[in-house]
């Protein structure tokens, strides 16, 4: 993606808020439909977690502000292997997202053109996405914010309308509503299952942290303030009215699109219709939210090699055309295999979204333990994050408890998605294993194994050759072996440079190069260099050496800064923090 033409408020919150804002389509059915009258409660709940969330995703991104979400802090405070599992769960739920929202969105529009092929729509509406993606995030953002704005005056349309309804018509519907026995036996099991199934209503929240390197600075923490406010209010107060104006029954008759009908039954046909033509809309955008965020996120495991290198080819717009065409091809594949029924996608959906929110809040609590010198705007306190944790895990467990063949859909999907990426985190053993089967054949078939062994070891040279680089102030031996250590595990290479900065008249650091000496004899697989330069550490000085010697900044590591650091993390360009 292009850096060059920043995102405002508006657009960035539009394109995370269409997929947020989206759930008030179906939220409210869904939350009364296991919490009955007291769904506005549950919904309420949402909101005051995720006003949680809100503190706890300015922490973490304001300290790390990288693409990538979830999979960025667990990659800045833990191993890659930790963070590509975060990065597995936040690619299925942008998947099954894109999916999910397509049809429905096809859906709605089907109950204004009953000859539509809901399929090839849905096909249709993904290719759309794409071609506008393709043509870069500052031309789809144009997209989002029209759809947005649209969505916000057609809820507030039918809020007031709605209110207007119960204003002149009496409230004898709610009052018959709140005397109708209790879901689930008791207020506590209904709000326990209603807030579990009322939390898939905040899907979309953790998109914002997966662009974070295109917004300008400063509009992160807005987009999350933002995405609160939206759903923290319609989605409270619609569920709310819909139990004031509608009958209980009449709501379960039209759970699909509570809402339009609330629009007609409140203001009449044609804000019923309106309804219906926002939600395809909408739904359209979270569509578009998908293939922005993983685009952000699939960039960044690339970039870590964690993903073929062949994903960051862009074009002239700066767009990574292959990352969001593979992403294309693995919506239409779901699509076309389970048929259009999405009933299993929702597994997927409910338990990687929500997985992926508990990885952020542990996410924090490792930023507080590993590095709590790192600068960063606001700080969430202990019990916050701790409090969000519980939200979310009573959540996860409320929606396997309520669709509990959901947690084997789920695995399905999962399992094969992190085989293939352990495969490609563990290319060195494979490789390895392959060299060694092949010469064990080699008394059978000579010609077969000296070609065998000629492409393996030139697939190996080929991993290894790249350096990395770890910039150090004088390190004890203790934190360069925790450097040595995170290479050798986390990193395919045979080459390490440890470069120090020396300031003007300051003398060679000979017990730095003694111990840096200890530490290549004890790690023999590793080459070090030990580079002594002139001059201050800071951007201008990694864009320098990044260019000289052709090594990426992302494969340049530091220390956890303290207080006094005079950059921005952000200002570094990817430099990785592992001590």
């Amino acid at each position: 993606m292009s850096h060059e033409k920043k995102l405002n408020e508006l657009e960035a919150t539009a394109i995370c808020g269409n997929d947020i804002s989206s759930s008030c389509l179906y939220v409210s059915a869904l939350a009364i439909a296991y919490a009955g009258q007291y769904a506005w409660i549950a919904l309420l709940i949402v909101g005051a977690v995720l006003f949680l969330f809100r503190t706890i995703y300015g922490e973490v991104v304001g300290a790390l502000p990288l693409n990538g979400g979830a999979y960025n802090v667990l990659l800045n405070t833990t191993s890659k292997r930790n963070a590509a599992l975060a990065a597995c769960l936040t690619i299925l739920s942008y998947m099954a997202t894109a999916v999910i929202s397509a049809s429905e969105a096809m859906h709605y529009l089907h109950t204004l053109w009953h000859g539509l092929p809901i399929i090839g729509a849905t096909l249709g509406l993904l290719g759309l996405f794409l071609v506008l993606t393709i043509l870069g995030i500052s031309e789809s953002a144009k997209v989002a914010v029209a759809i947005f704005l649209v969505h916000l005056v057609s809820l507030t349309l039918l809020v007031g309308s709605a209110i207007w309804y119960l204003a002149t018509h009496g409230l004898d519907t709610m009052s018959l509503n709140f005397q109708l026995p209790v879901k689930g036996g008791s207020v506590v099991n209904a709000l326990f299952f209603g807030f579990s199934a009322a939390m898939l209503g905040i899907s979309g929240f953790e998109s914002s942290a997966n662009f974070v390197e295109e917004q300008a600075r400063g509009v992160f923490p807005k987009t999350l303030r933002n995405m609160w406010i939206v759903v923290s209010f319609f989605n409270p107060v619609i569920a709310f009215l819909a139990i004031a104006v509608l009958p209980m029954v009449e709501v379960g008759q039209h759970t699909e699109t509570l809402l339009s009908h609330l629009g007609t039954t409140t203001g009449g046909r044609w804000l019923g219709m309106l309804i219906s033509v926002d939600a395809v809309a909408v739904l359209s955008g979270a569509v578009l939210t998908s293939f922005v965020g993983v685009s952000g996120l699939m960039q960044r495991m690339t970039l870590d090699r964690i993903l073929p290198q062949f994903f960051l080819k862009a074009n002239k717009a700066g767009s990574n055309y292959l990352i969001l065409i593979t992403f294309f091809l693995l919506c239409v594949s779901v699509l076309l295999i389970t048929n259009g029924e999405l009933g299993p996608l929702s597994g997927v959906y409910t338990i990687s979204f929500l997985s992926v929110m508990a990885f952020f809040a542990l996410g924090n609590f490792l930023l507080k333990s590993k590095r709590p010198k790192l600068p960063r705007p606001v700080y969430a306190g202990i019990t916050t994050v701790l409090l969000a944790l519980i939200g979310i895990l009573v959540a996860l467990y409320g929606n396997i408890k309520i669709h509990p063949d959901y947690l084997i859909v789920f695995l399905q999907y999962f399992l094969p998605t992190m085989a293939l990426v352990y495969i490609m985190l563990n290319r060195t053993a494979i490789l390895n294993l392959i060299l060694a089967a092949v010469e064990s054949v080699a008394e059978h078939s000579p010609r077969f194994s000296r070609l065998g062994r000629l492409f393996v070891k030139r697939q190996l040279k080929e991993l290894h050759k790249q350096e990395f680089v770890f910039f150090t102030k004088g390190d004890n031996v203790s934190n360069l072996n925790k450097v040595m250590a995170y290479v050798v595990e986390n990193e395919f290479t045979n080459r390490l440079k440890i470069v120090t900065l020396l300031k003007p008249g300051e003398e060679y650091p000979q017990e730095l190069l003694t111990d840096i000496r200890v530490l290549d004899r004890a790690y023999e697989q590793i080459e070090v260099d030990f580079v002594t330069i002139d001059g201050k550490f800071g951007p201008e000085l990694i864009d320098r050496l990044s260019t000289e010697w052709n090594i990426p900044k992302n494969f340049m590591f530091i220390g956890s800064p303290g207080n006094q650091f005079p950059y921005h993390i952000s200002e570094l360009g990817g430099v990785r923090l592992i001590i």
